[in-house]
C-alpha cells in the first residue's frame, strides 16, 4: 500500500511537471520573425571546421546566403591544411567573392577542446563587436542573421541563443534521439526560465557582444572545457548580463548515426549536464513522464490485482505521448522530422538508464578520442591504460 502510494504520487508529479513544460512552450513566440533593421550591426562569424559529409556543403552555404543589410565578416577555422572540408570552404569562396570571408589554418593545440582552440585562434581576427560562432553541422535560413541581432538592441542583452532540431533522423536511433531534442529539451529550457533567467547557452548558434566575451576571458579561457557553450552563458550570467533566446530555429545535419552512436552522443551530453548542473540533474528524473506510471502500473498489479491503477497509469502514459508529438508538431513543421509516437516511451526508459550510466562514470567520447571529465567540467585525454 505505502508502495502504491509513493509510486503514485511520483506519476502524478511527472505528469504534472510534464504539462507545466508543455505549457511554457505555448507561451514561447517559436518562429516568430522581424524584418530585417536597415541599421544592422556588423557581426564576425567565426566557424570552427573539422572533417565534412554529404550535408556539409549545403550547411556552410546557408550562412553565405544571408538576407541581411548589415556587414558579415566570415571566418572557416580549421586545424589542418589537409583536412577535406577545406576544399569545400575553397570552393564555396570562390562562388562568393563579394562575402568579407576566408579560411584560417588554426594549428595550434591550445586545450582538450579542439573546437574551442579553433576559437581561440580566431578570435583576435575578428573585426566587429558582435561575434556569432556556429557549429559546422548547423543550417539556417537567409533571414537568420536579420533575426538573430534583433535582442541586441537591448543594451541588457550580452548573448543571443536560440533552439535547433535534428534535421535528418534517418535511422530509428536518430528518431529516437530527435524524441529528445525537438519534442523535450527545447520545451525544458523554457520551464526552467520560468524559474530563473537562462543562465547557459546552447551551442548550435551563440551571438555575444565582443566586449562581454573578453570580459570572461575569452575562448583561451574555455580550451579545456567539454560544455563551452554553457560556460559562456554561465560566465556571462555571472557577471551580471542577460541572455535572450531568439525565436528563430535552427536545423542540425548529423552523419547517419546507430544506436551505439546515439548511447555515446546522449550519454556525453548527460555527463556534461551532470557536472554542469548536478542538483537539477539529479532530479530531472521525476520528470520522466513514462517511468512512473509503468512503475505504478507494475507494483499495483502485483499487490492488489485490481485494474484501475494499472488504467489510471496508461492514462497518464497516453498523455506524455499526446504532448510529446504536440511538441514535435510546433517545433518541426515538416511531418517527415516528427518521431513514431511508440518511441517516445522508449526514449524515457532508455533515458533512465542513460541518467544511472551518468553517474557511473566521468569518461566520454567526442570526435573519436575518449577523454575524462573532471568535477569542475574540464577536459583531459584519457590514456591507454586507463
Amino acid at each position: 500500500m505505502i508502495a502504491n502510494s509513493i509510486f503514485g504520487a511520483l506519476a502524478l508529479l511527472s505528469c504534472a511537471l510534464l504539462l507545466w513544460q508543455w505549457l511554457a512552450a505555448q507561451k514561447f513566440p517559436l518562429h516568430r520573425r522581424i524584418a530585417a533593421s536597415e541599421n544592422a550591426p556588423a557581426v564576425s562569424l567565426l566557424k570552427p571546421l573539422k572533417g565534412c559529409d554529404d550535408t556539409t556543403a549545403a550547411s556552410l552555404e546557408s550562412w553565405l546566403a544571408q538576407n541581411y543589410p548589415g556587414q558579415i565578416q566570415i571566418l572557416f577555422g580549421v586545424a589542418d591544411a589537409a583536412d577535406p572540408v577545406c576544399k569545400i570552404i575553397e570552393a564555396l569562396l570562390k562562388n562568393h567573392p563579394q562575402l568579407d570571408a576566408q579560411l584560417v589554418i588554426c594549428g595550434q593545440a591550445l586545450g582538450a577542446n579542439a573546437k574551442v582552440s579553433t576559437l581561440a585562434q580566431l578570435q583576435p581576427l575578428a573585426k566587429h563587436g558582435l561575434v556569432l560562432i556556429s557549429d559546422a553541422d548547423v543550417r539556417v535560413p537567409s533571414d537568420f542573421i536579420a533575426n538573430f541581432v534583433a535582442p541586441m538592441r537591448d543594451d541588457k542583452i550580452a548573448l543571443v541563443n536560440c533552439f535547433y532540431r535534428l534535421a535528418n533522423p534517418v535511422t530509428t536511433a536518430m528518431q529516437w534521439e530527435a524524441v529528445a531534442i525537438n519534442a523535450d529539451f527545447w520545451s525544458q529550457v523554457l520551464q526552467s526560465q520560468t524559474l530563473k533567467p537562462l543562465d547557459f547557452a546552447l551551442g548550435a548558434a551563440i551571438l555575444v557582444r565582443r566586449k562581454a566575451l573578453e570580459e570572461i576571458g575569452g575562448f583561451k579561457s574555455l580550451v579545456n572545457c567539454l560544455a563551452d557553450d554553457f560556460q559562456i552563458g554561465n560566465r556571462i550570467a555571472k557577471n551580471n548580463q542577460s541572455i535572450a533566446l531568439c525565436p528563430v530555429v535552427v536545423e542540425c545535419w548529423d552523419s547517419p548515426m546507430d544506436w551505439g552512436g546515439v548511447w555515446k552522443h546522449q550519454l556525453r551530453w548527460a555527463r556534461t549536464i551532470r557536472v554542469c548542473q548536478p542538483l537539477p540533474y539529479f532530479f530531472s528524473i521525476l520528470s520522466n513522464a513514462s517511468l512512473w506510471p509503468l512503475l505504478w502500473a507494475g507494483i499495483s498489479l502485483a499487490t492488489t490485482r485490481t485494474l484501475c491503477i494499472p488504467l489510471t497509469a496508461i492514462l497518464l502514459l497516453l498523455i506524455r505521448i499526446c504532448l510529446a508529438q504536440s511538441l514535435q508538431r510546433r517545433f518541426t513543421p515538416e511531418r517527415r522530422l516528427i518521431s513514431p509516437f511508440w518511441l517516445v516511451p522508449i526514449k524515457d526508459l532508455l533515458q533512465t538508464a542513460i541518467w544511472f550510466c551518468a553517474f557511473a562514470g566521468n569518461t566520454v567520447e567526442w570526435r573519436g578520442q575518449k577523454m575524462k571529465l573532471r568535477p569542475d567540467g574540464t577536459l583531459i585525454a584519457k590514456r591507454a591504460t586507463d
